[in-house]
C-alpha cells in the first residue's frame, strides 16, 4: 500500500504530493498514482479537514425544513394539549347541571334553558344541590389518579398509538354518554369516560414530550390551559345563547377527532436527542411514534430502569411533586368545594350561571399563566403552593362569614387562583425537564403527572362532608 504524503499549494490548501508530479514520471501512471491523482480532481483540502478522510460529511437539513418541523411540533403539542383536557374541563363546567337536572318526559335536556331560582334546599342559605359537585370532581380525577399510578409500572411497555386511540374515543363516548343519560348515575359514567381519555392522555403526550426539545412543554401547558378556557367559555356562551347542554355536549365531538389528527398527521419524527432520530431522519413523519414500542423510544437508553434507579428519581422529585399537590388541592377544593356555596342573590346572574362563570374566570387565569412560561418562569415553586392555601382559607372564611360586598370582589380572587394554578404547572414541568438526565426524562415526566391528580383527589374526598356540613347550616 503506497503511503500517501502532503504538500501545501499555492492557494493555501493541502494537496496530496502524488499530484506534483516530478518531470521524470512516466506519462502514463501507475495504479497507485491514479489513486493518488483521484484526490487532485475534487476540491482542496483545507486544514480544518481530518486526513485520510474519504467521506463527505451527512448532509444536515435545510434550515427551512428544521424550522417547519419546529412549528409542526410546536402546533401539534399545543392542539393535543387542548383536545386532552377539553372533555375533562367541560365535564367540571357541566357539573352544577348534571347533578341538578330534573328530567320531565318532554325535556331533552340536563337543565331548562332558562332554569328557575327555586333552592334546592330551602333550609340552607347556600341554595344546595342534594349532592356536591365534588361528586362529579371524583368521578372526573379517580381514574386519572389509578391510570397515573400504574402507568409507571408498565404503560410505556404499550406503544404510543394505541394510547392515542384509545384517549380519543373515550373522549367521545364521554360526550355522547352525558348527552343522552337520563340519570345522574349514567351521566357520572360519561364523566368517568372523560378522565380515562384525559388521564391516559397526559401522561402517554408529557412522556412523549422527552424525545422533542424542551420547548414542546410550554406548548403543551398553553394548550391545557387553552382547554381550560375555550371549553369552560364554550359551554358557558353556548347555554347562554339558549342552545341546550345535550345539544351542547354534542357539538363538541370534533375535539376529540382534532386530538387523533394531530398526532397522526402533524407531529413530525422525534428530534436530535433521539439517538435513533439522525438514523430515521429520511423516513415518513411519525412512524417512530407509532410503529415503534415505548421501549424503542427511549433517549439514551434501550434498557429500561431498574426499581433502585426509579426510587431514586422519585426522590429527587420529591420538591416539585409536593408543591404542586399543594397548589392542586387548594385550587379544587375552592372550585368544586366552595363555588357551589359562593352563591349572590343581589345579582342578575342565576346559581347555575354564577357557577359557570366561576369557572371560565378559573380557566382564563389557568390559560394565561400557562402560556407565560418564557416570560416570568418560576424556580421556587413552594410560593405558589402558599398563596393558593391562602386563597383558600380566605374563600372558606368568606363562605362562612358572608363578608364579601359583591361577586366581583370573588371573580377577580378566582383569576388570581387560576394563575397561580397554572404557574405551578408549567413551572414544575419545565424544572422537572431541565433538571433530569436524557434517560431518566420520560419516567420523571410520567411520574410527576401524578402530582395535579393526587391534590384533585384529596380535595374532591374532603369536599363531599363540607358540602354537606355547610348545607346542614340556616
Amino acid at each position: 500500500m503506497q503511503r500517501r504524503t502532503w504538500s501545501w499549494d499555492g492557494n493555501g490548501a493541502l494537496i496530496p504530493l502524488t499530484c506534483l508530479r516530478p518531470s521524470s514520471v512516466p506519462l502514463e501512471p501507475t495504479l497507485p498514482e491514479l489513486d493518488a491523482m483521484g484526490d487532485c480532481a475534487g476540491s482542496p483540502r483545507r486544514l480544518s479537514d481530518s486526513e485520510g478522510e474519504e467521506t463527505d460529511p451527512a448532509p444536515r437539513p435545510p434550515l427551512q425544513d428544521s424550522q417547519g418541523a419546529h412549528w409542526k411540533n410546536a402546533v401539534g403539542f399545543w392542539l393535543l394539549g387542548l383536545c386532552n383536557n377539553f372533555s375533562y374541563v367541560v365535564m367540571l363546567s357541566a357539573a352544577h347541571d348534571i347533578l341538578s337536572h330534573q328530567r320531565t318526559a318532554g325535556n331533552q335536556s340536563h337543565v331548562d334553558p332558562e332554569p328557575t331560582p327555586t333552592s334546592h334546599n330551602s333550609s340552607s342559605r347556600f341554595d344546595c344541590n342534594p349532592v356536591s359537585t365534588a361528586a362529579v370532581l371524583l368521578a372526573d380525577i379517580l381514574p386519572t389518579l389509578i391510570i397515573k399510578l400504574l402507568a409507571p409500572l408498565g404503560l410505556h411497555l404499550l406503544p404510543y398509538s394505541p394510547r392515542v386511540l384509545t384517549s380519543g374515543i373515550c373522549a367521545a363516548g364521554s360526550f355522547l354518554l352525558v348527552a343522552f343519560s337520563h340519570s345522574v348515575t349514567v351521566s357520572l359514567c360519561g364523566v368517568v369516560l372523560a378522565s380515562i381519555s384525559s388521564g391516559l392522555g397526559e401522561v402517554t403526550f408529557l412522556s412523549l414530550t422527552a424525545f422533542y426539545p424542551r420547548a414542546v412543554i410550554s406548548c403543551w401547558s398553553s394548550g391545557t390551559g387553552g382547554a381550560g378556557l375555550l371549553g369552560a367559555l364554550s359551554y358557558l356562551g353556548l347555554t347562554q345563547a339558549g342552545l341546550s347542554p345535550q345539544h351542547t355536549l354534542l357539538s363538541m365531538l370534533g375535539i376529540p377527532a382534532l386530538l387523533l389528527a394531530s398526532y397522526f398527521l402533524l407531529l413530525t419524527s422525534p428530534g436530535p436527542q433521539d439517538p435513533r432520530g439522525e438514523e430515521d431522519s429520511d423516513t415518513a413523519a411519525r412512524q417512530p411514534l407509532i410503529n415503534n414500542e415505548a421501549s424503542e423510544l427511549k433517549p439514551g437508553s434501550g434498557s429500561p430502569l431498574s426499581l433502585q434507579e426509579r426510587w431514586t428519581v422519585f426522590k429527587g422529585l420529591l420538591h416539585y411533586i409536593v408543591p404542586l399537590v399543594l397548589v392542586y388541592f387548594a385550587e379544587y377544593f375552592i372550585n368544586q368545594g366552595l363555588f357551589e356555596l359562593l352563591f349572590f342573590r343581589n345579582t342578575f346572574l342565576t346559581h347555575a350561571e354564577q357557577y359557570r362563570w366561576y369557572q371560565m374566570l378559573y380557566q382564563a387565569g389557568v390559560f394565561a399563566s400557562r402560556s407565560s412560561l418564557r416570560c416570568c418562569p418560576i424556580r421556587h415553586t413552594w410560593v405558589l403552593a402558599l398563596l393558593q392555601c391562602l386563597n383558600l382559607a380566605f374563600l372558606l372564611v368568606d363562605v362562612w362569614l358572608s363578608f364579601l360586598p359583591s361577586i366581583y370582589v370573588v371573580f377577580l380572587i378566582i383569576v388570581f387562583e387560576g394563575l397561580l394554578g397554572g404557574a405551578a404547572y408549567v413551572n414544575t414541568f419545565h424544572n422537572i425537564a431541565l433538571e433530569t438526565s436524557d434517560e431518566h426524562r420520560e419516567f420523571a415526566m410520567a411520574t410527576a403527572c401524578i402530582s395535579d391528580t393526587l391534590g384533585i383527589s384529596l380535595s374532591g374526598l374532603l369536599a363531599l362532608p363540607l358540602h354537606d356540613f355547610l348545607c346542614q347550616l340556616s
